[in-house]
């Protein structure tokens, strides 16, 4: 499978090392240098992997990273300036299923791609059920929810997460274990970034995310989904 990325970065530089880089992987990758283009070419190609600078002209990259969640479940890794925490937490929060810090390795970065793509790719070659638990039903070979009949838009590891709990109800997962389980061992992160998808999740899924039906936490272990 030859991967399709988009590099965006208003440092030319620094795209055309990334995109020579990728390029030597084989892989087809284009580039954008401020929002605005960024959510075009998002709209008009079909990606497997966006790397998305957070610094941006004309849209900054969280506010990219927020309305291309409203139609694209694309990955994306956010490149963020060293020690700023907040545009990390930030994209979590708008969507974004990884970053990396600026001055980065660039192996380090194919690492971070090949991560994020590797669940994704297995899932497609694996033969999927549909998993109905209540009023929610989850299309798994198309990554597709609904609630009470209505699509759900969920990133990528999101629906991950919900497909985890969703097929194995009633299970505790600690935090590390939901990091192994979604983002694979190894990973850098820490444990707030399993935090932040479940808020986002039960914000999408349940009818009243203070007392939700679905996930549940088991104070001081973990979360689980309702057996």
């Amino acid at each position: 499978m030859k991967i399709k990325a988009l590099v965006v970065d208003d440092e030319k530089l620094i795209v055309k090392g990334i995109v020579f880089s990728l390029s030597q992987e084989g892989w087809d990758v284009d580039s954008a240098y401020d929002g605005a283009e960024a959510i075009n070419a998002i709209k008009s190609e079909n990606y497997d992997v966006v790397i998305l600078d957070v610094m941006l002209p004309e849209y900054t990259g969280l506010e990219v990273c927020q309305i291309v969640r409203e139609f694209s479940n694309v990955p994306i890794i956010m490149l963020t300036a060293k020690g700023d925490d907040m545009d990390k937490i930030m994209g979590l929060e708008y969507g974004a299923d990884d970053y990396i810090t600026k001055p980065f390795n660039v192996l380090e970065l194919k690492a971070r791609i090949k991560a994020v793509l590797r669940r994704s790719i297995q899932e497609k070659e694996t033969e999927k059920k549909t998993l109905e638990i209540g009023d929610l039903r989850l299309e798994c070979n198309s990554k597709r929810v609904f609630l009470n009949n209505n699509e759900i838009n969920l990133t990528s590891k999101e629906f991950d997460m919900l497909e985890l709990f969703a097929t194995h109800r009633g299970k505790v997962y600690n935090r590390e274990q939901l990091l192994d389980s979604i983002w694979g061992k190894g990973y850098p992160g820490d444990v707030r970034t399993v935090d932040v998808h479940v808020r986002r999740l039960r914000e999408k899924v349940e009818p009243n995310p203070g007392q939700p039906e679905y996930i549940y936490t088991k104070w001081g272990v973990g979360y689980y989904f309702k057996d």
